[in-house]
């Protein structure tokens, strides 16, 4: 059985059905409560990261967004001025996708429905890689980055934007309690899921901090790894060069 008593996290295959189940009931209401949530910082954190990403202006450069979700990130990076080349979107929640494919139809982004863990693409598929808030859920977290490093292309970024512990004691202490009541009331109210924003703030709290999370990106493979916190250390950017 899967637990998911007051939004736990579970592990192995368990997290995987979680996840799945959270954003596949969430997908309706997931881009209004991410603005709503964040007070509109979240997009300004997903240009960082593709400003991060340092994107070539080849015309045939190939970028990946796993754990795309709505394509938010796929978008901000096709929507640049300057960017040449496609980008292929892959969550394996297919309602997420839909709300994308809607979002990016004329857009050189690709939704494909898949698995971060088990990339449906050959070696060396890509000029670079990125994900925004997803490695967090993943069930088995060093198999997927082991894999996004496999499809890269050598001397290719993959750039990991994702929630972290601030290490200032009082903005630390303000953030947690903004997570562990005001994120899950409204998040239960806006989205009608009673327990996905509970996971939220748990699964951020379990997952590896910024040093702990370079060196995961060192394990797997990845040449060099740099970092930086972002908005008082609520959210970092990694960068991992294949």
């Amino acid at each position: 059985m899967m637990n998911v008593s007051g939004g736990q996290p579970s592990s192995g295959e368990d997290r995987a059905r979680q996840v799945h189940e959270i954003f596949s009931r969430i997908a309706p209401r997931y881009d209004l409560l991410n603005r709503v949530l964040s007070l509109s910082v979240d997009r300004w954190w997903r240009r960082r990261a593709v400003r991060a990403l340092d994107c070539s202006r080849n015309d045939s450069a190939r970028y990946l967004d796993a754990c795309a979700g709505t394509c938010d990130l796929a978008i901000e990076l096709a929507t640049r001025p300057d960017f040449r080349g496609t980008v292929v979107a892959l969550d394996f929640a297919e309602p997420m996708l839909r709300r994308g494919r809607g979002k990016s139809a004329r857009l050189p982004v690709h939704p494909l429905c898949g698995d971060a863990q088990h990339l449906p693409f050959a070696d060396e598929s890509f000029d670079g890689a990125m994900v925004a808030f997803g490695v967090r859920n993943l069930a088995h977290l060093d198999l997927g980055l082991a894999e996004l490093r496999r499809v890269l292309r050598d001397g290719s970024p993959l750039v990991v934007l994702e929630f972290t512990i601030p290490p200032n004691p009082i903005v630390r202490a303000a953030y947690l309690w903004y997570f562990r009541h005001i994120l899950p009331a409204v998040g239960r109210i806006v989205s009608g899921h009673r327990w996905a924003y509970s996971y939220l703030p748990a699964s951020v709290g379990e997952f590896p901090g910024p040093q702990a999370l370079g060196q995961r990106l060192l394990d797997a493979g990845f040449s060099t790894v740099r970092w930086q916190l972002l908005t008082f250390g609520i959210a970092a950017i990694h960068v991992g060069t294949r």
